[in-house]
Formats: C-alpha cells, structure tokens, sequence
C-alpha cells in the first residue's frame, strides 16, 4: 500500500527536497554576507532577494503538489524543477543589479502559471468524473506532459 502511494508522489518530494536545499543556499548566502560588515548595499541585495523567494515558495509547492496530485507528478515536478531554476537566476540576477533579475522573475511567473492551470484542469477534470462520469484525464495527461516542453522557451 505504501509503495503505492510513493509511486504517485515520488517526484514531487525529490523536488520539494531539492527546493528545500535551495533554500538552504540562499541561507547560507546571507549568513556569509552578513558576516562581512564592510559591504552593507550587498548584504540589502542578498537579504531582499532571500525574502522575495521566501515570500512566493509556499505558493509554489502548494500548486506543485496539486498539480502533482491531481493530474500528473511528472509535468508537475518538471515544472517545479524549471522554477527551481528560474528562482536562482532570480537570486543571482538581485545579487548583482536589480533589472538583472527580471527574466529569472517573469520566467518564474510563467511555471507558476503553468502550475495553476494544471491544478485547475486536474480538479475540473475530478468534478467531470464525479458529476458526469466523462473521464478526461490521459488525454489532459498528455496535453500537460507536451505543454511543459513549452516551459523551455524564453
């Protein structure tokens, strides 16, 4: 039974942990900035850009684990783990001038985005096979899974 469920969710938690390391750099990052009292606009950047990835990461697993959970964990995580990459460019972009920042931001938007209208599509799809008994979900599957090829685009 528990072999099961693990099956379903498996990419999801290795991208939670990863994301979970993430963080932990980022950490790090300032921490080591903040030791060095000579350079104090440096330690603003790294600070600020911590607290802006901060703000928007329970978000981000929220609707990578419903997206995971209700249609399919492959798209899901590999989005998350495009996110993931999108969010350290935005960390790095804010450690050097802020407008650098701004793709790794936008990008990051768009997984989000992705990542919504997965969950949507997979909850409508649940409501379709409660109410109606109309069963959706290989062919939004398989819509999903070419659509998050589309993530690689700039």
């Amino acid at each position: 039974m528990l072999s099961i469920v693990v099956e379903h969710i498996f990419l999801l938690v290795i991208v939670t942990l990863i994301s979970v390391l993430q963080n932990a750099f980022f950490a790090t990052k300032v921490e080591r900035e903040g030791k060095e009292h000579n350079n104090k606009t440096a330690f603003e950047r790294v600070s600020c850009a911590n607290r802006n990835c901060m703000d928007s990461y329970p978000t981000f697993l929220a609707v990578m684990w419903c997206a995971g959970l209700c249609l399919n964990q492959a798209p899901a995580a590999f989005a998350g783990i495009i996110y993931l990459v999108a969010r350290q460019k935005y960390f790095v972009g804010y450690m050097g001038q802020t407008s650098q920042s701004t793709p790794g931001f936008l990008f990051g938007k768009r997984v989000l985005a992705f990542l919504i209208l997965m969950c949507i599509v997979g909850i409508f799809n649940f409501l379709l096979v409660r109410y109606f008994g109309n069963d959706y979900k290989d062919t939004m599957e398989t819509i999903t899974n070419a659509a998050s090829a589309l993530l690689l685009i700039p």
